[in-house]
């Protein structure tokens, strides 16, 4: 039977390089003080029986670990996954390691957190998944900095980051004005969603304050095949639609498909709309009128809390940031 794999600690690192452990300690410590000496013959030690010092003890004596969660899901959606490894890089730049919580819309946080204050994680960044006030009030009692997307709350532990979803709405609403809508639609996510309701709302007071008829309101999931199901709910209204804005990029592409599939032409019949600038928005085949990140992105402005939360001695008072978005207009609504 194998015996289990023992790693060499840093007793057998100072024995081979016949030195006391405490100096073994302070040559791997950040700040430690030893002699060059004294740091050669350790880290030669080291090297020969594959020595790597643990964390754990650094975990337990400043009681940081450097390890920080990020709670997302939906990794079909090409924006998601950007998030994650966005994130990822920038946090590693920064010291920081990440540990993946995968989360669905709608799910909570508080199932997973007595696993994550197990691990001492600095901070938890939500960037999908409903946040409501209850559950934060239940997150904030871990007294861990938590930064949401999307979900515009906060109290002492809880900040959020949130696009200007409200100013989104109005600006697509303005430019299917000036394109000359006649009907519009918006395609939203679920109704729970925070964000996609705001760019709702700011699209149909845009319209309403422009003259037009009531916008259309489809629910859907955000993928392809919602905004296909959507579509076709769309198409067996008896009211003619000549502009669509869906709240996501992957709910407009299935939505674009439909209409070509049903002979509709885009857009000299039915102007297209979405939110999030994926790389497929930009392929010759959809050429999708969009928006994007403006020079802040969500991460960098999540990212800018945790600064702050460090440098504050691990003080945290939440705080909600918001975030311009940036139009971007192609062929599918240049009528």
């Amino acid at each position: 039977m194998n015996e289990p794999k023992k790693f060499p600690s840093s007793v057998d690192v100072a024995r081979r390089a016949g030195v006391s452990q405490s100096a073994v300690s302070r040559t791997f410590a950040t700040n430690g003080i030893v002699s060059e000496k004294t740091r050669a013959k350790v880290l030669a030690a080291a090297e020969e029986l594959g020595y790597r010092p643990s964390v754990i003890p650094r975990i337990m004596l400043t009681h940081r670990s450097f390890l920080v969660a990020i709670a997302i899901g939906g990794m079909y959606n090409p924006f998601n996954s950007s998030v994650l490894e966005t994130f990822a890089r920038k946090l590693q730049a920064i010291g920081y390691q990440v540990m993946l919580v995968p989360v669905e819309h709608g799910e909570s946080l508080e199932s997973v957190m007595p696993t994550l204050t197990g691990y001492r994680v600095d901070a938890i960044f939500v960037a999908r998944g409903v946040l409501d006030e209850q559950s934060a009030a239940s997150l904030a009692e871990y007294r861990i900095p938590i930064v949401a997307f999307h979900t515009p709350l906060q109290n002492e532990w809880v900040s959020s980051v949130c696009w200007d979803n409200l100013d989104a709405g109005r600006q697509m609403a303005e430019l299917f004005h000036k394109r000359g809508t006649r009907q519009a639609a918006f395609i939203s996510g679920p109704p729970q969603v925070t964000s996609a309701m705001e760019r709702w709302k700011g699209f149909r007071a845009g319209l309403l304050g422009l003259g037009h008829h009531d916008p259309l309101l489809f629910h859907a999931s955000f993928t392809y095949e919602g905004g296909v199901e959507a579509t076709e709910r769309l198409l067996a209204q008896p009211v003619s639609i000549d502009a669509i804005f869906c709240s996501n990029d992957l709910a407009a592409i299935g939505c674009m498909d439909t209409l070509r599939e049903r002979g509709l032409r885009i857009p000299a019949d039915v102007m297209i709309a979405g939110f999030d600038d994926i790389p497929e928005a930009s392929w010759k085949g959809n050429d999708l009128t969009t928006f994007g990140q403006s020079e802040v992105s969500m991460v960098d402005a999540s990212l800018a809390i945790l600064a702050e939360v460090n440098e504050a001695g691990q003080k945290f008072n939440g705080t909600v940031v918001t975030i311009p978005v940036r139009l971007i207009e192609r062929y599918s609504t240049k009528r």
